[in-house]
């Protein structure tokens, strides 16, 4: 008979775990912007640049640091005398502080605009918007890619706007500016949209063709009855077959080729043995 296999000592080379691979495909579709003229450009951040300046919305911050006071020596006759000093200094900056108070200048003003990539989001989750504007030096381009989708799912026009966090940031007193929307009950910035948005180029998303065609473009004149006369008449071969027709000016859509991506979550890490085995290696 077979001697049986015995267990290895303690001295064995213990196998080491594979590390966990995800694996992952490529998007098929090619996102990207519209591509924004360079007149209109010019002409779009010195509107609003204007605008923004004669309204003097502002983020004011209150960036003073109180001083710190050096200790004061104990002295028996002029205690009382510098307790005075020092109250009557206080109780003088006091409304000097309370002059200049930190926020928005106009708050009616900032709440009819959505400012930054995580405002323009839920701005467009809720259908809030009329504009949604990107700043291109976005890095990495993944921070605002996804303002694409969203603005066309919600039938909101959308461009992307280059030195927009360079020419706006200072005038609102931020640091960046990486997206900027305006909401559906502005009234400071009616004008301003107006002439706007028909200088915003039009985005493109296969898989929202529908969404984006115009209602009123295919409006039929012919009454219900001579429909339903026509779908009388039609076999069930001719209903079987799909009947999408591309529309004018639409291109076809052409998929990128898929690629099978594997990626390992933390390759550095080191993996520690659990407890319970290295107490019985021990």
């Amino acid at each position: 008979m077979a001697a049986a296999p015995q267990a290895p000592g303690r001295g064995s080379v213990r196998k080491t775990r594979p590390p966990p691979v995800k694996t992952s495909l490529n998007n098929p579709y090619s996102i990207c912007w519209g591509a924004l003229d360079r007149e209109d450009m010019h002409f779009i951040l010195q509107t609003l640049e204007d605008r923004i300046q004669s309204l003097g919305l502002q983020k004011i911050e209150d960036r003073k640091r109180k001083k710190k006071q050096p200790p004061l020596k104990k002295q028996s006759g002029d205690t009382s005398s510098i307790d005075v000093d020092t109250g009557e200094d206080l109780k003088k900056e006091k409304p000097e502080g309370n002059a200049q108070v930190s926020g928005w200048t106009p708050a009616d003003v900032r709440k009819q605009l959505a400012i930054g990539i995580n405002e323009v989001t839920r701005a467009l989750e809720r259908n809030e918007l009329l504009l949604a504007l990107a700043c291109k030096s976005a890095k990495p381009a993944i921070m605002t890619s996804h303002l694409v989708q969203l603005s066309v799912s919600r039938g909101v026009p959308a461009c992307q706007v280059p030195r927009l966090s360079e020419r706006l940031a200072p005038v609102l007193g931020l640091k960046c500016v990486l997206a900027l929307g305006f909401k559906r009950n502005t009234t400071a910035f009616g004008e301003e949209l107006r002439a706007i948005l028909p200088r915003v180029p039009r985005l493109n998303v296969a898989w929202l063709q529908d969404a984006l065609e115009d209602p009123r473009e295919n409006l039929q004149t012919e009454s219900l009855e001579s429909q339903d006369e026509e779908i009388l008449d039609t076999s069930f071969e001719d209903l079987s077959k799909p009947k999408r027709k591309l529309a004018e000016g639409q291109q076809a859509v052409v998929l990128k080729p898929l690629k099978i991506k594997k990626l390992i979550p933390n390759p550095n890490k080191i993996r520690k043995p659990p407890k319970s085995k290295r107490t019985a290696s021990k």
